[in-house]
């Protein structure tokens, strides 16, 4: 896709030349939301003239069978639904799409490429932090498992004798009063 042609006046001598220069597109695929660069990717029109950008055969065939991307577990909408992306940062807001060229200015695009490493930095320890904090549930999760099965499994740690001499390292022993009734119900039937 051509985004935009741009045409340069050369003067050489007596000589005009004119170049057309033509920046090409990067789109993004109407189903995981990944880059489509130029030359890649499947487009498809469909019949009101919407225009669907494909960045693989695996997203197109998704597309056909009438999947939901926010379904299916390996695409940006799922994972930002989920809460696995960050879905909201004011990071994101210089990356939208301007359709207006911008005129040249020296100064304004040291600046700007100042900025972007800055930004970029940012950004980076901000996804970080967010998945720190994702995973710090499962880990506590985990470490509660892990205690429980230890707590269950002491014996094959710990010899018998020091089991015996130490009390603290064994669970505390608790009473259940069984009703007489509840005993019966439990019996198997007799044939």
């Amino acid at each position: 896709m051509i985004s935009d042609i741009v045409n340069v006046i050369f003067c050489l001598g007596n000589c005009v030349l004119l170049v057309n220069l033509r920046r090409m597109r990067l789109e993004k695929c109407w189903f995981c939301s990944s880059t489509v660069y130029p030359g890649h990717g499947i487009q498809f029109v469909r019949n009101d003239a919407k225009i669907f950008h494909f960045c693989r055969s695996k997203c197109h065939k998704n597309f056909k069978m009438k999947r939901n991307p926010r379904k299916v577990k390996w695409t940006k909408a799922y994972r930002r639904l989920h809460g696995k992306d960050m879905t909201q940062d004011s990071t994101f807001e210089f990356e939208r799409k301007r359709n207006r060229p911008e005129r040249y200015d020296r100064n304004l695009a040291e600046n700007t490429l100042k900025a972007i490493k800055k930004i970029d930095k940012i950004r980076s320890d901000r996804a970080s932090d967010h998945i720190k904090n994702r995973l710090k549930t499962g880990k506590v999760q985990r470490q509660k498992e892990a205690r429980k099965q230890l707590e269950l499994g002491i014996h094959l740690v710990k010899a018998p004798l020091a089991l015996a001499q130490d009390s603290s390292l064994c669970l505390p022993k608790i009473k259940v009063n069984v009703s007489q009734a509840q005993t019966e119900e439990n019996q198997p039937m007799e044939e």
